[in-house]
């Protein structure tokens, strides 16, 4: 079974008298252990897919199905629950907060998970150490640099020990070097076994990946895997069209 697989997913915003199709039937399956990359320009889906995946959002129809849960056919409360069981998630911005340290903003998920304070501070120190931040865990955010912040903000996600991390433009805040940085800790999550769907829309980001999936105007336009280092090109369109990828 696999971990992930959605199937003839629709999403329809309606603006006054308009209906846009920011997702238009994408059927996607991903296998526990893959490192994936999203890419598309803007307006492609890429980021509704994300939504959707994250249980941040429901599609408006379609399905889909999470370890084994139905999730298209949840409610509020039932999608928050499995978001908060299943999947961690990386950001552009950090989102820590800036008047605690680097370890009390990891033990937050475990905070609200209702997990003792020993067990808490374990799986956080492990979590930090991982991201190469064991020396830095009493530090605040304003005392980091941005890799760093990062870094923290990855060590969150991960705490929880989520069955999928989702990232969405992970490095757009970072310079070459951090960004790099950033990437490597992916990559070794990923050789750890951990499922990792990474939306970006830069191609030196999803060079890393094993898959790379290319939308467009809601649709999977292609779905290929990849050797991780080589380049990314887009697909072949027809003339006339782009993608709108830098």
């Amino acid at each position: 079974m696999p971990l992930l697989e959605v199937v003839d997913l629709h999403k329809i915003y309606t603006m006054g008298d308009t209906e846009v199709r920011a997702l238009d039937g994408v059927s996607l399956s991903v296998e526990s252990g893959e490192f994936i990359a999203v890419m598309g320009s803007s307006g492609s889906g890429k980021s509704t897919l994300m939504n959707l995946l994250g249980c941040l959002d429901r599609p408006t129809s379609g399905h889909y199905v999470l370890r084994g849960e139905r999730v298209s056919d949840l409610n509020r409360d039932e999608l928050a629950n499995a978001r908060n069981r299943l999947i961690g998630f990386v950001f552009q911005g950090f989102h820590l907060l800036a008047r605690t340290s680097a370890l009390e903003n990891v033990e937050l998920p475990l905070l609200y998970a209702g997990v003792s304070g020993k067990e808490r501070h374990r799986r956080s120190r492990k979590a930090l150490e991982l991201v190469g931040l064991g020396d830095r865990m009493d530090h605040h955010p304003n005392q980091m640099s941005g890799g760093q912040q990062q870094r923290v903000a990855i060590a969150r996600a991960i705490v929880t020990e989520p069955g999928l991390l989702l990232a969405d433009e992970p490095t757009g805040n970072l310079d070459t070097r951090n960004s790099h940085e950033i990437m490597g800790i992916f990559q070794k999550l990923s050789d750890t076994g951990m499922t990792i769907v990474l939306v970006t829309h830069e191609s030196d980001v999803a060079a890393w990946a094993r898959r790379i999936v290319w939308m467009r105007d809601g649709h999977v336009l292609s779905d290929e895997p990849h050797e991780p280092g080589s380049p990314v090109h887009p697909p072949p369109i027809d003339p006339g069209l782009s993608l709108g990828v830098p």
